[in-house]
């Protein structure tokens, strides 16, 4: 089960002080523990880019991080450039003040942006930040998701009050179906803490705290 975990994992190092000798570490242990990604800040992606590029470890960053509050140009535009310089993956955080406002169409526009932005060359996920959402809100925000083509919903971004929840995956594992994977992110600090998400429906798992889950041991961390 363990090496099953380690496919599933977006080694993840998003902290505003990381640096490169942090990031070239964190490639180094995805590549020695196969795991899915590195996610990185979008800064470190031609470093991690280089690192990975003789390994299947693929290179994941975020656009519109933390608050996703950046107009769909922008995020559009951090998109294309992230892919530019050796992104594999973008993990990009929905309009969460338009979705509370009822400004659907507003998030839908948001989201159809970076879908556009990465077509055909990155694999799409879009981050609710499900602590801040009702659980009609993250339905909505995974129907919306859905229309607008992304790979993936994910739960947390890790820089909010709440993360990761088997009851937030398995709610969005019900919305979106077989139509997009689920990504639980944040708080994930355990063998158990992984296989309670995965067994809930996630697909991806976002943590900082990756070797210590396959290993099976349990840390406190703040991603």
């Amino acid at each position: 089960m363990t090496n099953q975990i380690a496919s599933m994992i977006d080694h993840t190092l998003l902290k505003a002080e990381t640096t490169k000798e942090q990031v070239l570490e964190l490639c180094e242990e995805a590549a020695a523990y196969s795991f899915a990604s590195v996610c990185i800040n979008p800064v470190w992606v031609k470093t991690a880019a280089a690192a990975l590029q003789e390994t299947d470890v693929k290179v994941c960053t975020v656009v519109g991080f933390p608050l996703g509050a950046a107009a769909p140009e922008v995020k559009a535009f951090e998109t294309k450039q992230a892919i530019a310089d050796g992104a594999d993956e973008i993990d990009m955080v929905i309009a969460v003040g338009q979705l509370k406002s009822g400004e659907e169409a507003a998030v839908l526009e948001d989201m159809k942006a970076v879908q556009a932005a990465a077509e055909g060359k990155a694999l799409t996920k879009v981050i609710l930040e499900t602590c801040l959402l009702t659980d009609e809100e993250k339905r909505r925000a995974c129907d919306l998701a859905l229309e607008a083509g992304l790979d993936f919903v994910k739960t947390s971004t890790g820089f909010s009050f709440g993360a990761a929840t088997v009851e937030d995956v398995a709610l969005m594992r019900r919305a979106v179906g077989s139509e997009a994977g689920v990504k639980a992110s944040g708080g994930v600090k355990s063998t158990a803490d992984a296989e309670a998400m995965i067994e809930a429906g996630a697909t991806r798992i976002g943590a900082s705290a990756g070797i210590q889950i396959v290993q099976g041991e349990t840390v406190t961390s703040d991603y």
